[in-house]
């Protein structure tokens, strides 16, 4: 899974000319699922993501994570974000997960988002969406979980 995370004062999203989900200050997430992501990289990305401290404290410094900073977290599905565009002038999406598993693993994401209790919105998945948000800094990380946890998975192999 690939996340691009900013830290925003306000986010919202709409689909249809409605608003399907919107937060104040916290966390805009868009995530891609790609072909061979897993469960495991759902849990993997969501803890990473509520524990991830981009948030200043009173000196100024990132040490507060989402639930120290009391903010929310807008969810949208993504999958331009494995589209790969070394070859020609078209991106190719070969790396990306078809749309039954993509919202299968974006859903389960968002459920684990949902155990850290902080609010949680959404997008629409598969659905045209215009998203607003105002950027705070801005601040804005990319974060993968395959890298991560083939390195867990790694560890695990060699010390067992």
């Amino acid at each position: 899974m690939k996340a691009v995370v900013q830290r925003v004062l306000n986010a919202k999203v709409e689909a249809d000319k409605k608003i399907v989900g919107k937060i104040d200050q916290g966390m805009l997430v868009f995530l891609g699922v790609g072909k061979d992501d897993t469960r495991e990289d759902a849990e993997y990305l969501a803890r990473k993501i509520v524990e991830l401290r981009m948030f200043e404290d009173a000196q100024g410094k990132m040490n507060l994570s989402l639930a120290d900073a009391h903010g929310g977290i807008l969810v949208v599905s993504q999958f331009t974000l494995y589209g790969d565009c070394a070859k020609g002038r078209r991106p190719s999406f070969d790396q990306a997960a078809d749309p039954a598993k993509g919202e299968e693993l974006y859903d389960y994401f968002v459920t684990q988002l949902r155990q850290y209790d902080c609010p949680v919105e959404t997008g629409q998945f598969r659905a045209m969406m215009d998203v607003s948000l105002t950027n705070d800094g801005p601040v804005t990380f990319i974060l993968e979980s395959r890298q991560s946890s083939d390195v867990s998975r790694q560890m695990k192999a060699d010390v067992g």
